[in-house]
């Protein structure tokens, strides 16, 4: 390893095992926030501190400014209920916008792939063809390369910073995988149209956007059920995954009806409307790439969990929606996971109830849920002690690192999870990857955590260099030891780190440790 010996790795990875955790964050000793610009900032206190991170993608200037200037109930306030659209900082914003494929509409580019794709597969000459759809894989894989850049973005610099966390924790509850056949076109649209303006909305209109969207009826094969042809993969992972959770109470015939509701919700890849008999024109609805064609539906009547339900058509779907968002299991499925992944991999019975009870109380408001969690004691007393899934360990070294400065490349970002087995839109399967923090902290991955600590630690590592160019980094190093380190982060560190990090012998060798600290594990 550069500047970093093998024993010196060896002891920071056993300062991981054997480091006692943080003290506990409700202690307060105010610490003074000098930041670098003249900005005036209010004093926080460990709990404070500890707060701010559990909320966030990883503390930064700007973060904690805000906080301490705004107060915390109006900054929890602010972050619980933000405005609609974008806040992100100018050049950042820049940055999102200047990416090629986010200017063209998602039916628009996944069309014209397909027309691409066509024209390639009828192509006489072997190399031709080969060499045309290499170009069409290459193209897609270009727009997924958009699409990964601007969540690391959002994440990165986004004011909004539990929305963009809560955006995580849908995707990964709405999980799609992008290497199945075009998801790599879908998923940014995505996340922009049904999954970002939900995450702190109802959790019945979250269902109903992922459910309309064509990422997720093309990964869970909705866009082939049909009337005589019923694929249940979509309606057995909503009420397995998606709301009420296994062991609820469903049957494999209420799979069956529900399937049988969802008949005809598609994917249009032509925007001409197809041909149906007169009766049910009317019945079909088209919105960009979304299709709900009643030639395609099952209009016998059902019986899902219980209740009847007419058949009439798409009313069906947005009916058995109801249902099932408000059956008390979704309600304690949905608390469970949130609570699971703010506070503990078990979490408290007592917390989840009154989750589950704010749930049913306002009809799926998640702000509500989550307000009613950040009030509950348990979370208080958990506060600072969750250690980071691979996301937020990566985010939330780039955010103390670099501290607003927008990076230019976010392939090493993708990189980077990819090793530590959580790729954005990387998993396969629709459960999701795991929620409990004992999933990311085995020996293999404590490992290469400690490598990527390295990389991240010792320099720009291609973040600020134009992708598939031979133009150097622009200059730019990792400042971890910043007025964030000495005003707040410093007091939180237990006597083994510190003398720990006296032993760097480097910058680089000091960044490396920090980040491989306990303290900056949870």
């Amino acid at each position: 390893m550069r500047g970093l010996s093998v024993a010196a790795g060896a002891a920071a990875l056993f300062a991981l095992a054997a480091l006692p955790s943080p003290a506990h964050p409700a202690e307060s000793h105010p610490v003074d926030l000098r930041p670098d610009d003249p900005a005036p900032l209010a004093s926080l206190s460990k709990a404070e501190l500890a707060l701010v991170d559990a909320l966030t993608w990883g503390v930064d200037s700007a973060t904690l400014r805000a906080f301490g200037t705004q107060g915390r109930d109006t900054w929890l306030k602010a972050q619980l209920r933000p405005a609609a659209g974008d806040r992100l900082p100018e050049a950042a914003r820049a940055r999102l916008e200047a990416l090629p494929s986010r200017t063209i509409p998602v039916a628009d580019l996944v069309r014209d792939f397909d027309a691409r794709a066509r024209a390639a597969a009828a192509l006489s000459d072997p190399d031709q063809r080969a060499a045309a759809r290499k170009d069409v894989q290459q193209g897609m894989t270009d727009v997924f390369r958009d699409t990964t850049t601007a969540f690391v973005l959002r994440a990165l610099y986004s004011p909004d910073q539990l929305r963009e966390r809560l955006v995580w924790f849908w995707l990964n509850h709405f999980n799609v995988h992008q290497a199945k056949a075009n998801l790599r076109l879908l998923v940014g649209d995505y996340v922009d149209t049904a999954i970002r303006p939900h995450a702190l909305g109802r959790f019945r209109d979250l269902v109903m956007a992922t459910l309309r969207h064509p990422a997720m009826l093309r990964y869970l094969d909705n866009a082939d059920n049909a009337a005589g042809r019923l694929n249940e993969n979509y309606a057995r992972e909503i009420m397995e995954l998606h709301t009420m959770g296994v062991g609820s109470g469903y049957t494999q015939k209420d799979v069956e009806e529900l399937a049988r509701i969802l008949t005809g919700a598609g994917i249009a890849l032509r925007p001409d409307t197809p041909r149906l008999k007169p009766e049910l024109q009317p019945l079909l609805i088209q919105d960009g790439l979304f299709m709900f064609n009643p030639a395609r539906h099952d209009f016998v009547d059902k019986v899902l969990l219980g209740h009847a339900v007419k058949g009439r058509g798409f009313a069906e779907i947005e009916e058995a929606v109801d249902i099932l968002c408000r059956q008390p299991a979704t309600a304690r499925r949905v608390a469970r996971q949130l609570a699971t992944w703010f506070v503990a991999d078990d979490p408290p019975p007592a917390l989840v109830d009154r989750m589950a009870r704010r749930f049913t109380e306002t009809d799926g408001d998640i702000a509500a849920v989550v307000e009613a969690m950040l009030r509950a004691p348990e979370f208080s007393a958990t506060i600072g002690t969750r250690a980071k899934d691979p996301v937020r360990f990566v985010v939330s070294a780039l955010r103390l690192a670099y501290d607003g400065k927008v990076i230019v490349n976010a392939a090493p970002v993708q990189g980077w999870l990819n090793r530590l087995g959580e790729g954005l839109f990387n998993h396969q399967t629709p459960d999701g990857y795991p929620l409990v923090s004992t999933a990311w902290t085995g020996p293999g991955q404590m490992t290469t955590r400690f490598e990527i600590a390295r990389q991240i630690g010792s320099g720009p590592a291609g973040l600020f260099k134009q992708a598939g160019t031979d133009a150097p980094d622009q200059p730019a190093f990792p400042q971890l030891q910043n007025a964030v380190y000495f005003a707040a982060l410093q007091a939180r560190l237990s006597d083994r780190t510190r003398a720990a990090l006296d032993r760097a012998v480097s910058p680089q060798d000091w960044n490396t440790l920090f980040l491989s600290s306990p303290e900056f594990m949870q």
